[in-house]
């Protein structure tokens, strides 16, 4: 449900500090059910990073074996075999190492592909309200950089700590069987690893939170400008420089916060490195003594100087693991926020199935808002705010403008959607019915609600109040999937797949033959026109469908619901910018469209209205008439205003064409 640009789906989705998780042992069990299915491979990688860190610790042994026997004793034989030992030792480790590695990818892998339709199905459920305050882009990233960095917190965090902390164990077991003070001492300088531990851990936490938040803004710029629309109103107006420009802003800040998180990293291993030095030289010195006191030989401070890398690499690693955890959780954290935005549209448990729709449709004191949470003595105003900004007058929808909002003490425009009503209610308190098999028209000024009134048909939306219902059943009690079954629609803006005209077609029937997909597109008047086209039904018809005009694209989609044969039809009659011979040819493929069909229509044109059984005249939300045509021409109000300055007049023209 949406709760405004503060909270609710936005608090989330932007990653606000009181809405942003933690790293908390919940987050940890979360994460852990992704990987279970995986359990036995990470069983085996867990093996194999067990005998590669034992194997690690054999090398430093042979160096000192080397020293204090092969070399004074000149003993051949056993040089010859510490030989053989530092090359097959690499080499059994490297085999181990690819292993490890396809392991590592599969598991990797196997959880990103999981995320990704854990996420695509989730997205997939959430309702209209969501797609129309969400840009497209934050939602590809969501898919893209955040599964893929929590891919990493998987394969490349969690497997470096258990390595580590395999490592440190075994590492200072062997140093303290050389000599316990030496191991002591080398422990001394731990707190210099952890001191500044907490204070980088928040740091990189915020950063990369940021950075994954802007290259979300970066990626919905290219998805707006990038497509076929926005590329064409890019260059309509000119604004090619402007656009390269405010790339380049966002491309910049992307690169800053890049730089900043590699810098801190930077200061924060060159610490580290410092740390380990101090610990490296203390080691030595004193264990040059104990060598020159006769007490260990030169060949225990080598052996011990070079498991003291072994050592204090691990150390930084585990010190620093809630950093490296923290930092890489966020993705995961930013995942679970998406999967976790509650579904404002669902099935109610043991919904009915509504196997064959009769097509009687019947709204029931429906309201509606596209903002929620008003209280019940909220009224829509009964004049027009002079504050609220206008729409254009294509806007038949009654939703709400999404305006740049700017958040943050920078000043940055991050684009959050701020909801500008046009006024409280698209709809308020309208009854109808329409009869199975009946035309019913909407008519009214643009801006009255007509669409909105098409788009709860289908439940694309839920009323806010009041109910509506199909052969009796109220669409709450009704599975979305039968319900989607009854209905077809075809839209103002025809939208087509970047794909065959073929594709494009049986998307509404998959299993559909070629007799009657030719069927269809022949009562849609496009088969001819499909026959020409260079390679049939096989040609690609181009993003959104743009290598086809506006009425083939229509004819297309009047098609594709012809193939899917519903039983009640929402229509939104748009022909006024088309010319008058695709006009005419989607004229007549709609007459079998309807034919025996509930159907529901936003009329545009004289004949469409003068066939309707029902004609419902709406007017800022409401149902102000319905009627015949006679009879809402003999009542003289708004239909019969509307009839003598737009219908009539449309008419008069279309047929001097």
């Amino acid at each position: 449900m949406f709760h405004g640009p503060g909270g609710g789906w936005w608090g989330m989705m932007r990653g606000d500090d009181d809405a942003q998780p933690h790293l908390t042992k919940d987050l940890l069990v979360r994460v852990a059910a992704y990987a279970r299915p995986y359990a036995f491979k990470i069983a085996l990688t867990l093996f194999a990073i067990l005998v590669a860190s034992l194997l690690g610790l054999v090398p430093p042994l042979l160096y000192r074996d080397l020293i204090d026997h092969a070399l004074p004793q000149k003993d051949f034989a056993r040089l010859n075999l510490l030989a053989l030992g530092m090359i097959g030792i690499p080499l059994f480790d490297g085999l181990i190492g690819v292993g490890q590695r396809w392991l590592t990818a599969r598991i990797g892998e196997g959880i990103i592909a999981d995320l990704r339709k854990s996420l695509y199905a989730h997205m997939q459920k959430m309702s209209l309200r969501f797609f129309t305050n969400t840009k497209t882009g934050e939602l590809m990233s969501r898919l893209n950089n955040d599964v893929v960095g929590a891919q990493r917190a998987v394969t490349n965090t969690l497997v470096s700590i258990i390595t580590s902390a395999i490592q440190v164990a075994a590492t200072l077991a062997i140093m303290l069987s050389l000599d316990w003070r030496l191991t002591l001492l080398a422990l001394v300088i731990l707190p210099l690893f952890i001191l500044p531990s907490r204070r980088v851990g928040r740091l990189l936490r915020e950063i990369v939170n940021q950075q994954l938040d802007l290259n979300a803004q970066m990626n919905t710029l290219m998805n707006e400008t990038l497509n076929v629309s926005g590329a064409l109103l890019v260059k309509l107006f000119g604004r090619q420089r402007d656009e390269v420009a405010r790339f380049g802003e966002r491309a910049n800040r992307v690169r800053d916060i890049g730089v900043r998180q590699a810098m801190i990293g930077r200061w924060f291993f060159l610490l580290l490195g410092l740390a380990s030095a101090l610990g490296t030289a203390i080691v030595w010195w004193v264990g040059g003594m104990l060598v020159l006191q006769g007490a260990f030989t030169v060949g225990t401070i080598v052996a011990f100087a070079a498991y003291l890398m072994q050592l204090y690499m691990p150390i930084a690693s585990l010190v620093n693991a809630r950093v490296d955890l923290a930092t890489s959780m966020v993705s995961f954290e930013r995942v679970f926020q998406m999967l976790d935005l509650p579904v404002e549209i669902a099935d109610r448990a043991n919904a009915l199935e509504l196997t064959r729709a009769r097509g009687a449709i019947q709204f029931e004191n429906v309201s509606f808002s596209y903002i929620e949470e008003q209280t019940a003595d909220d009224r829509p105003p009964t004049a027009a705010d002079p504050s609220t900004p206008r729409r254009s007058a294509q806007d038949d929808s009654g939703l709400p403008s999404a305006v740049s909002g700017h958040v943050g003490g920078d000043g940055h425009d991050v684009f959050l959607p701020t909801l500008v009503p046009t006024r409280r209610y698209a709809l308020r308190g309208v009854n109808f019915e329409i009869q199975p098999g009946q035309l019913a028209a909407l008519v009214g000024p643009s801006g009255a609600g007509k669409t909105t009134v098409t788009y709860l048909i289908p439940r694309l939306y839920d009323p806010t109040e009041g109910r509506m219902l199909i052969d009796g059943h109220d669409l709450r009690e009704v599975s979305l999937d039968s319900l989607t079954r009854q209905i077809g629609m075809v839209t103002q803006e025809t939208y087509l797949f970047h794909d065959t005209v073929r594709a494009n077609l049986v998307y509404a029937k998959l299993d559909a033959t070629q007799d009657e997909i030719e069927r269809a597109a022949r009562a849609a008047n496009i088969h001819e026109f499909i026959t020409k086209l260079p390679q049939g039904y096989d040609t690609i018809v181009g993003e959104r469908g743009y290598r086809l005009s506006g009425g083939e694209k229509q004819r297309v989609a009047i098609a594709r619901v012809i193939l899917k044969d519903p039983r009640i039809l929402v229509l939104d009659e748009a022909t006024s910018n088309l010319d008058s011979e695709s006009e005419a040819l989607i004229q007549a493929a709609l007459k079998p469209l309807m034919r025996g069909r509930t159907s529901v229509v936003i009329a545009h044109r004289l004949s469409t209205i003068l066939a309707a059984d029902v004609i419902l005249v709406i007017d800022e939300g409401q149902v102000v008439e319905q009627g015949t045509h006679a009879e809402l021409l003999a009542r003289a109000g708004l239909y019969a205003r509307l009839y003598h300055t737009q219908f009539r007049e449309r008419s008069t023209v279309n047929s001097q064409q």
